[in-house]
């Protein structure tokens, strides 16, 4: 038997972090959201298989590379989530196709909303 397609997902990761264009967003900080779905077939068969850990894509390590590029603060959501998509690919060569969402909590734009964010659909 082989696998066909193997995902690793990690859903509603919560940061508090200061991103934002206006001022009041950079100061006070807000929460936010992601959500990574990585396409990684070649790694699911191998770790299926063996069962080591090496042979995969560590959801840890991948919480870790978020965590650093949340802590990094940026105007736009969109550049977040490039830079997160950006260092996974370079982290790991397993990893070929990456689904990100990024959202903002309860934005600052007058609105009774829960939240407000971008995803990205990125190919190596």
């Amino acid at each position: 038997m082989k696998i066909k397609n193997g995902y690793i997902t990690l859903n509603n990761m919560v940061f508090y972090a200061h991103h934002g264009v206006g001022e009041q967003e950079r100061t006070i900080g807000n929460e936010f959201y992601v959500t990574l779905r990585l396409k990684v077939n070649m790694a699911i068969n191998e770790a299926a298989l063996t069962d080591d850990v090496y042979d995969t894509v560590s959801y840890a390590d991948v919480f870790e590379a978020v965590k650093e590029e949340m802590e990094q603060a940026s105007n736009l959501l969109e550049a977040i989530a490039f830079r997160i998509a950006k260092r996974l690919f370079n982290e790991s060569l397993f990893i070929e196709e990456i689904e990100i969402k990024l959202m903002k909590r309860n934005p600052p734009m007058g609105a009774d909303i829960d939240s407000a964010g971008v995803e990205l659909h990125c190919i190596r």
